[in-house]
């Protein structure tokens, strides 16, 4: 059963998975797993998801790699619709469910301990083939993991070599908070950090973390950085405009990774970022934008 999961998933070109039991897995929501019936004693195979493509590369871009293409949770939910139907075919006495992001255990933790890869200073989860460029995710089921499955007791690290704290620009000014938190932020910003955000030139997200990374710069070395999944290489958008994100219908719009904040803090960022570039009043985004 869990070499069909392993076999549906590269179907939808995912590559990297690996199963987990559920015991050996830190469970923060036990809650959603008794929504879908499934008790501590099941099993996760958890997966990554590649995300890089080409248009990550455009000089332009001014957001976050992971925010150029569509937002994963609709390519999850894609392959949620594809994969789920056919298990449950397959095997009636079992259940299944698919979780990313919103999820009952520690996806980090979990895919590093069961071999995907190691987790770096900066936080991620670093794989040989795609660096950190990655979303985690997991098929859960009520099957008995295999007698023979071992974990570690703690999940690999990465070799500590420092580069990602050197080079994060946030780390050197007045504060320790993360750029990419920063340009999420609802409300207001001081006239510091709309100097930030204007000054490391991104509206929406970091990636200095990961592009400095030595993983990231072998994978980029070997080829292997690129994901093979269309989704990802399907209407792009790595550099984001006031008036592009204005004009975009709210079905577009919904349909990207910084929608969940709304179109007021993109906006507000792309305000700052026009200011700085162009030395114009900044437009003042409405609420109701």
């Amino acid at each position: 059963m869990l070499n069909e999961i392993k076999k549906l998933l590269l179907q939808n070109g995912i590559e990297l998975s690996a199963p987990i039991a559920l015991s050996d897995c830190l469970i923060s929501r036990p809650y959603l797993l008794e929504r879908v019936g499934i008790g501590c004693d099941g099993t996760a195979v958890i997966f990554a998801i590649p995300y890089h493509t080409p248009a990550c590369e455009t000089p332009e871009r001014n957001c976050s790699r992971y925010a150029v293409g569509r937002d994963y949770h609709l390519f999850v939910k894609q392959i949620s619709e594809r994969i789920l139907p056919v298990l449950q075919e397959k095997y009636p006495a079992l259940r299944f469910a698919m979780f990313a992001d919103h999820s009952p255990i520690d996806e980090r933790n979990a895919a590093a301990r069961a071999g995907l890869g190691v987790i770096g200073k900066n936080g991620l989860l670093i794989t040989e083939k795609y660096a950190s460029y990655v979303f985690l995710a997991e098929v859960i089921t009520s099957a008995s993991p295999p007698t023979t499955l071992s974990v570690p007791d703690a999940p690999p690290l990465c070799e500590n070599c420092g580069a990602c704290r050197s080079a994060c620009p946030m780390l050197c000014g007045e504060t320790a908070e993360c750029l990419s938190a920063l340009t999420q932020r609802k409300g207001e910003l001081s006239d510091g950090e709309r100097k930030q955000i204007a000054a490391f030139g991104s509206v929406w997200g970091c990636d200095r973390c990961q592009e400095i990374c030595p993983h990231t710069k072998k994978a980029i070395r070997n080829g292997t950085v690129t994901s093979p999944i269309p989704f990802f290489h399907d209407d792009p958008i790595p550099a984001l405009t006031y008036r592009r994100i204005q004009d975009m219908t709210n079905e577009r719009f919904s349909e990207r990774a910084y929608a969940w904040r709304g179109r007021h803090v993109i906006l507000r960022n792309l305000s700052v970022m026009e200011q700085n570039n162009e030395g114009a009043t900044p437009k003042q985004p409405s609420e109701e934008v």
